[in-house]
């Protein structure tokens, strides 16, 4: 999962994940009524297997191996304020967003200009349109590179551009993120 991703997800929640995997695993079994079943089920392993990693005696608990560990994240992630994601999602393609970034950018511009890349801070308030292009290609399967050519475009006409004001022609060119920052409402 890249920064742009991980930026969105942090977005879309009000309260953070469980962070460890006694945790989650709790979270997994308060969603599905308790039941080592269910939650067996979403995992791909053993009932037994479940009960063996939330049992309370000491001496028969084992923990969940680094596999076990990542499906267990996925699962909570999928499952993690489902309404509340939803609501922010739709607040954030009707009213748009501020995107904070800190990335490297460099400018495709005719001659005499500056367009050596450099590392820049950026806070920008970005449309609901860039919300619904950048939505719409995650659930599409859009990849990192494709979600950066994405906000590069709507940071080159709302920053660089000035919304279409100035240095028309300019082609922005976003990479080497180092963090990225979406903040809804």
């Amino acid at each position: 999962m890249g920064q742009i991703e991980q930026g969105l997800e942090r977005a879309l929640r009000t309260r953070p994940i469980p962070s460890s995997t006694e945790a989650r695993l709790r979270f997994l079994l308060t969603t599905h009524q308790g039941s080592t079943r269910k939650v067996a089920t979403v995992l791909g392993v053993s009932q037994r297997t479940v009960q063996r990693w939330v049992t309370k005696r000491a001496e028969a608990r084992r923990p969940p191996g680094p596999l076990q560990v990542r499906a267990i994240e996925e699962a909570v992630l999928a499952r993690w304020q489902p309404r509340v994601r939803a609501r922010r999602r739709a607040q954030a393609e009707t009213e748009g967003f501020v995107f904070h970034t800190r990335a490297r950018f460099g400018f495709a511009a005719p001659a005499g200009s500056s367009d050596d890349p450099r590392v820049r801070w950026i806070t920008q308030d970005l449309p609901g349109e860039v919300a619904r292009e950048l939505f719409a290609a995650r659930d599409a399967g859009a990849g990192e590179q494709q979600q950066t050519v994405i906000l590069a475009r709507a940071l080159g006409h709302a920053y660089f551009r000035e919304w279409g004001r100035r240095a028309h022609g300019l082609h922005v060119a976003f990479s080497d993120v180092e963090f990225a920052d979406f903040s809804i409402g």
